[in-house]
Order: C-alpha cells, then sequence, then structure tokens
C-alpha cells in the first residue's frame, strides 16, 4: 500500500515567494496555501498539516502572533513549524524559537536546501510520532494490567463475604455516574480532569472493602449487627484496605489508579463533620474518591435487605442522603447524588438477583 503523502501548509502574504515554495514541494508532498494567518489556522485546523512554513512579515497578524494562537490550540500546538524570513539577526531567530519554531529558512529561498530542511524535519517528526505511539501502545497495556490486578483484589472481598458482590458492582455504578457528573463542576477539575479519571475512579471503587479480607469470619459473616468490641474490630478494615493496596503496589504508588484506590479504601468511612474513622478527618482534608463513596456506599445499604435489616424504599434512602448532607457528606457530592437518583432503581434491576 502506498504511503500517503505529507501535508505542507504555506502561509506568505507573496504571490511569487507561494509559487516558489509551491514548484519546490508540490511534486513530493500535498500543499496547502494560506496567504494571511487567519486563512492559515483555518486551514491547518481542517487539514491538520505534518508542517507549517509561515512567513514571518504578514499585515493584520504577523507570523510570531499567528504561531502563538497556534500553539494555544490543542489541535495544532504540536505541529512543527519552520519561521520563513528576509530578517536574518539573532533577535528574530531568537523570538521565533522561543515560540517553539524548530528552524528558519531564509529569503531569497535556496529550492535544494529548502527541500533538505523540509525532508529531515519530516523524517524526524516520523520517527517521534511513532515513538509515542509505542510509549501510548505501552502505557495502555501497563494499565489493562493494573486495572485486570485491582479488579482481582476487589474480587477478594466477595470470596470472604457473599453479600458483598452485588454491593461492589452496585456501589461501582453509583461511583462512576458521580464522578462523571462532578467532572462538569469547576471545583472538581484537580481531581477528576478527564473521562480518564473518570475511569479510574469506578476501577478503584470495588476496592473499598479490601481490608475486609483481614476481619474473622465470626464478625464477617454474622447474621446480626455487631456489638460494641465487633464494631471495634470491624472498623479497622480501612486500615487493613489501605495497607493490603500499598503493599500489592509497592512501586506503583506513583500512579493515580493505585493512589485512588487506596485513599477510597482508607477515607470511605469518614465524615464531612470529622466524626468519621478511621483519622477524623474533615471536609475537604477527605480524598474525593472517599466522599464518593461514602454516599454509594450508605446508599446501597439502605436500599439492600441484610440478615438483620429489610431493604428500605429508594425514595426514603435519598431522604436519608439529603438529611446527611453536609454532616455526614460532602453537598456537593449530595448535589451530584441528586442529578443522578432517578436511574437508580432501573439500575439495581441489572443487579437484582445479587441483590438478596
Amino acid at each position: 500500500m502506498e504511503q500517503a503523502k505529507a501535508k505542507i501548509l504555506v502561509v506568505d502574504d507573496t504571490k511569487t515567494n507561494i509559487e516558489v515554495l509551491e514548484n519546490v514541494l508540490m511534486d513530493h508532498y500535498d500543499v496547502f496555501v494560506a496567504k494571511n494567518g487567519k486563512k492559515a489556522i483555518e486551514i491547518a485546523e481542517k487539514v491538520l498539516p505534518d508542517l507549517i512554513l509561515l512567513d514571518v512579515m504578514m499585515p493584520e497578524m504577523n507570523g510570531y502572533e499567528t504561531m502563538r494562537a497556534m500553539k494555544g490550540m490543542d489541535s495544532l500546538k504540536n505541529i512543527p513549524v519552520f519561521f520563513l524570513t528576509a530578517k536574518s539577526d539573532n533577535e528574530s531567530e531568537q523570538i521565533g524559537l522561543d515560540l517553539g519554531a524548530v528552524d528558519y529558512i531564509g529569503k531569497p529561498f535556496n529550492p535544494q536546501l529548502v527541500l533538505l530542511r523540509v525532508k529531515n524535519q519530516l523524517e524526524y517528526k516520523r520517527q517521534r510520532d511513532h515513538l509515542h505511539e509505542l510509549v501510548d501502545e505501552k502505557t495502555a497495556d501497563l494499565r489493562r494490567t493494573l486495572k485486570v490486578m485491582l479488579t482481582s483484589l476487589g474480587s477478594l472481598a466477595e470470596f470472604r463475604d457473599p453479600e458483598t458482590g452485588g454491593h461492589i458492582k452496585r456501589t461501582q455504578v453509583i461511583v462512576q455516574r458521580l464522578a462523571e457528573v462532578l467532572q462538569n463542576n469547576p471545583k472538581y477539575t484537580q481531581a477528576i480532569p478527564s473521562s480518564e479519571y473518570v475511569d479510574f475512579y469506578a476501577t478503584a471503587a470495588p476496592l473499598h472493602d479490601i481490608g475486609k479480607v483481614g476481619i474473622e469470619d465470626e464478625i464477617l459473616r454474622k447474621p446480626a449487627k455487631l456489638n460494641e468490641q465487633e464494631r471495634e474490630i470491624m472498623s479497622k478494615h480501612p486500615r487493613m484496605g489501605y495497607d493490603v493496596l500499598m503493599d500489592a503496589t509497592k512501586e506503583l504508588h506513583d500512579n493515580p489508579m493505585v493512589r485512588i484506590a487506596a485513599d477510597i479504601a482508607l477515607a470511605h468511612h469518614e465524615r464531612w463533620d470529622g466524626q468519621g474513622y478511621p483519622s477524623g478527618l474533615k471536609g475537604e482534608e477527605i480524598p474525593v474518591g472517599a466522599r464518593l463513596m461514602a454516599v454509594a456506599d450508605v446508599y446501597d445499604a439502605l436500599v439492600s435487605r441484610r440478615p438483620y435489616k429489610d431493604a428500605y424504599p429508594h425514595q426514603f434512602a435519598v431522604g436519608e442522603i439529603v438529611k446527611a448532607k453536609g454532616t455526614q457528606f460532602d453537598p456537593d457530592v449530595v448535589d451530584a447524588f441528586l442529578a443522578i437518583a432517578d436511574e437508580l432503581p432501573a439500575t439495581y434491576e441489572l443487579f437484582k438477583d445479587q441483590t438478596h
């Protein structure tokens, strides 16, 4: 299969210069032409050229201004740019290089030199892009491996406690939806900067009770409410969960998915008012993932049947979540919960068999 020609965008307000460059390049590349900066940006957005040859001295919007605008656009910021200029002074060259230009081509043009420089830059770009593809592919492989490992760890809780299988799946759905809603809240831009992070929270959610692998069966499987001593033992599972995750991922502590999972395991029983456990964290001291899980965990516990209680109706559970807004739960997370609450009865039907 014949390889597609590279695309070159030539930007110059002088017809003669454009004709010279077209004659030099057109036998080897697909050449696009713009006579001003505004048109150059419009064409570049449409065709996404592999290289831009950009005149410095143009009316209205000069080459430097055009390049600044391009560098501010995600779709164009990584396209290599050669400046075309009759200026040869060091100051002008420094300005262009500071803006990110990869080279200067002086006027009048030396056709063979232009062709050689373009060829070398495109080969460098091809190798760089290939390297980025390999890195992205390797990163994706590692992320998939980590995701499988974390999911497998989360499954351990299901083996220990038959009640938790449906609980894990249902709370995962709620955490994912809460993260999707809060992704649009400016206050959560840092914690949930992208859809990729939404997936991190969803992957981490099933690990919230991983610490229960360290709780004795007599307590974990007790078909009645726990007494005070048993509750004290059970309250150690967040710290146990954190330790399990930190130990299992020693070399990956800087990975955001691991950090989110560990934070959720440790802090999902903390309260917004500081009256939770194990550390008594308050307000925004509580990691965002743990705040999401806290709401999901309590809602699911309320609407699910347990050996010691019947399931409460959906509307009652929603009311209880609202009552705890600003005391047990982050107010913004409660608002996000209300935005998805009407979806939950239908969602729970998907896990009906696991509910009982």
